[in-house]
């Protein structure tokens, strides 16, 4: 009976020290991870090193110095394995503002509390209040945000961003015309 229980134990203490980083993310998003890692592991060893990143960044006609690419590898806490690349994209991920702090940023300029902002009124309020946005730092947020009808979506934006993509079948944006939002983009210059 008493070997029963240490086996018990000994399994219960297995689990314990398994990593929790894979309950971060949803299987989607962990096979994109994998995907990922794989390009990156280019001796295919199971294991990213700085042979495979230099090997990567030449492929991507970069030139990194060497002093960069030990850089990145001591970034991890020893050797980069699949779990370790996943820890590491999780604390970087989870080191942005929280979900409701992202949103409630956008609602500032969301006068009808519809989770939508007209996208030129918003690229026009980052380009010219508080740090000021280039307008190729606008193109970059909007490159892929979910716009439509020129309502810039950012509750469906900020989810997408802290969660990932869903699948295409899965968007239902809310119909609301431009003429019913209050704020509208200066447009006579």
């Amino acid at each position: 009976m008493s070997s029963t229980k240490s086996k018990k134990k000994h399994r219960a203490r297995t689990q314990r020290y398994t990593s929790n980083v894979f309950a971060m993310f949803n299987q989607a998003q962990i096979q994109e991870f994998k995907e990922a890692f794989n390009m990156i592991d280019q001796n295919r060893d199971g294991y990213i090193d700085k042979e495979d990143l230099l090997e990567m960044m030449t492929s991507l006609g970069k030139d990194p110095s060497n002093e960069y690419l030990e850089k990145m590898i001591t970034e991890a806490p020893g050797p980069i394995n699949f779990t370790m690349f996943l820890t590491l994209f999780g604390e970087k991920l989870n080191g942005t503002d929280p979900e409701d702090v992202i949103q409630n940023a956008f609602a500032c300029f969301d006068v009808n509390d519809s989770g939508l902002i007209n996208d030129e009124f918003l690229k026009e309020s980052l380009m010219t209040m508080g740090e000021r946005w280039s307008e190729d730092m606008v193109e970059d947020l909007f490159h892929g945000a979910p716009i439509h009808n020129g309502l810039f979506d950012y509750k469906e934006f900020t989810r997408t961003l802290k969660h990932g993509s869903r699948d295409k079948e899965d968007d239902q944006v809310p119909s609301i015309p431009p003429e019913e939002l209050a704020f509208k983009p200066n447009t006579s210059t």
